[in-house]
């Protein structure tokens, strides 16, 4: 898999709704289960779409993404205040060791998915920390999103998140998506 990003000129094609077809608010919320006092990164936030949904119900929601692009439309929508935007690949964070009470990706696992990220996620996620994945499958019908070439097959997710030392939760593979939900390791 090449490492690609989203195309900073279509940003606002990222603020479509339609995007719930794919993984609703309600859907995020339920996998994620963020709690008042809890901090949250949201890896490859974009144009905060999904960052927005869950920071209301989290102290700190960390808006990562490697384009600052994407925070600069984000910043001109309205940033909530309980997120900060951080310019990062998920393979250096820089926040502290067990930093994180959970992360998530949407659409974005395919862009960021190498052993380096993963074991940087395990590193800022407290033990136990949940990680949640919804991203375009390997074996979808290509109905939307990146070609089938540059997508993971869920037991491909499943299994580089095994190798970094995550426990799986749920695995579920959909038409188009997949969706995975992971513990962080205990140290």
């Amino acid at each position: 898999m090449g490492f690609h990003t989203f195309d900073p000129e279509r940003a606002p094609a990222l603020e479509d709704a339609s995007r719930y077809r794919w993984c609703s608010r309600e859907e995020l919320l339920f996998l994620l289960d963020p709690r008042g006092e809890h901090a949250v990164a949201d890896l490859g936030s974009g144009t905060g779409f999904y960052a927005d949904d869950v920071a209301p119900h989290v102290d700190t929601l960390y808006a990562i993404d490697i384009q600052d692009e994407m925070h600069e439309f984000y910043r001109e929508k309205g940033v909530p205040e309980t997120v900060e935007t951080v310019h990062a690949g998920t393979d250096d964070l820089p926040l502290a060791t067990d930093s994180l009470d959970a992360a998530f990706s949407v659409d974005t696992y395919h862009e960021f998915a190498s052993d380096e990220s993963l074991a940087e996620l395990a590193r800022v996620l407290k033990p136990g920390g949940r990680l949640v994945t919804v991203d375009w499958s390997a074996t979808g019908d290509q109905d939307a999103g990146p070609p089938l070439t540059e997508r993971f097959s869920l037991g491909d997710a499943v299994s580089q998140l095994q190798d970094a030392g995550f426990s799986i939760r749920r695995a579920i593979d959909r038409r188009e998506t997949f969706v995975c939900v992971a513990n962080a390791p205990d140290r």
